[in-house]
């Protein structure tokens, strides 16, 4: 029994240690505590693993990244293609910059930001933010992985169009417009958007990734799981990775 104990202890022991290795910062580099306490438009250093990007053009990039305490969105990375190449989901990186807000978006200004890959993996896993929608609280999970489950699309525009391409329509198939849609849960309705330009898994982006084709196939009233980030822009509209029908 006292064998069996001590190995048991053993386990315990060792799956701490490893919790807090996971969640060790280097030195110097600020908790997500820390991080979202920090004032608007002052230098900050964060290390954290990357989720998603969006594509690079004129060596910045835009991130999509987490640590097991919260989400960040860094914002124009200036970096090398060849760095932007590396950075695949779950890359570990350091950046230093500066935290500004942008139409309620907190992000990490990447355009004068040092930045370093370390080693390191890490893929977050969603949370259900399905009731959090309604919840005055939904801005504390902001820049994180979410999932909505069992959500009904509602039409975008008073044409009856389940999606639409650009924010007020004005975009076309064939161009690389954003694709917006609503859908509700509880009676309420939200807006989501699929990011032309965010890659998925494998780095393919725009008109060829799996959600951008599931909300061109949607209909008025089909039943959607969805995952995505919890940007924010006037308040909640998240950046969508992946649309399923409801399980």
């Amino acid at each position: 029994m006292k064998k069996i104990l001590a190995i048991v202890l053993a386990l315990v022991l060792m799956f701490s240690m490893t919790a807090l290795a996971a969640e060790a910062k280097g030195e110097g580099v600020m908790t997500y505590a820390e991080y979202a306490a920090a004032a608007l438009d002052s230098e900050v250093t964060i290390e954290a693993y990357v989720q998603a990007k969006q594509s690079w053009w004129d060596n910045k990039a835009t991130i999509y990244a987490a640590d097991e305490e919260g989400g960040y969105f860094i914002y124009n990375l200036t970096c090398t293609e060849e760095d932007y190449a590396k950075m695949v989901p779950g890359t570990k990186i350091k950046v230093t910059g500066y935290k500004i807000a942008w139409a309620g978006e907190i992000e990490v200004d990447g355009s004068d930001a040092k930045f370093e890959i370390l080693e390191g993996s890490y893929i977050a896993e969603p949370i259900d933010a399905t009731a959090l929608l309604a919840a005055e609280n939904l801005i504390d999970y902001q820049n994180q992985l979410v999932a909505f489950k069992g959500m009904t699309v509602e039409a975008c525009n008073d044409k009856g169009d389940a999606f639409q391409y650009s924010w007020d329509g004005s975009g076309e198939a064939g161009t690389d417009a954003d694709l917006y849609f609503n859908a509700s849960v509880d009676g309420k309705t939200y807006t989501f958007v699929i990011e032309y330009y965010m890659c998925d898994a494998n780095g393919v982006y725009g008109a060829e990734t799996e959600a951008y084709k599931a909300v061109q196939a949607l209909k008025v009233g089909d039943k959607i799981d969805m995952t995505g980030f919890l940007y924010w822009y006037e308040g909640a509209q998240p950046h969508i990775a992946s649309v399923v029908p409801a399980v």
